[in-house]
């Protein structure tokens, strides 16, 4: 028996569907062969270490946030603590991927100007590289995927997908929920 305010999840075929969906969207995105393609293009950092995909995350943050400020606050700086926050992740998790991507060679280091505490970071020419050639990728991949779909439906797509992931985004899944699912499970296993 399914508990109170929880969905049955039989009785919406559609949000199954649509689980299933981004169940097996994860899996297929998440292959290696894109970290692959990016070595195959791209120097290894010093020492020959090979790229991570959380070099990949951390280059993503620190691009989009350079636009960003560039855009909206040409004062702002991109900083761990904004890595942090655009990532998802907290701050000391972030300090240890950033380092790692300074070891890398694809971020730099910078004092900020505005506070002698905080470092300002940008993209090294290899982190631009790197960044270039995921992005290049993403999109040739996503084209392949979309082939014979016409602009209409590509376009309905996006809107949909976009509107989907900013809801998904204010309403991010409670830490709870995955307790009350394992306890709803027991529950309905005596």
């Amino acid at each position: 028996m399914a508990p109170q305010n929880e969905p049955d999840e039989l009785s919406d075929p559609v949000l199954a569907d649509v689980s299933l969906a981004l169940f097996h969207l994860r899996r297929v995105w998440f292959k290696p062969d894109l970290m692959r393609r990016i070595r195959a293009q791209t120097a290894d950092g010093p020492g020959g270490r090979p790229l991570q995909i959380s070099n990949l995350m951390v280059v993503q943050a620190v691009a989009a946030l350079t636009a960003f400020c560039a855009e909206q606050r040409p004062e702002g700086e991109v900083t761990v603590g904004a890595v942090a926050d655009r990532l998802e992740i907290d701050p000391s998790t972030a300090s240890r991927l950033v380092g790692h991507a300074i070891d890398a060679g694809l971020i730099s280091r910078r004092p900020s100007p505005l506070d002698a505490r905080r470092a300002n970071l940008g993209l090294t020419e290899a982190g631009e590289r790197v960044k270039r050639v995921a992005e290049r990728f993403r999109r040739a991949y996503l084209d392949e995927l979309m082939d014979g779909w016409t602009p209409a439906e590509r376009a309905e797509f996006a809107r949909l997908l976009t509107r989907f992931a900013e809801t998904a985004a204010r309403y991010p899944t409670e830490a709870d929920r995955v307790d009350r699912i394992f306890a709803a499970a027991e529950v309905s296993a005596d």
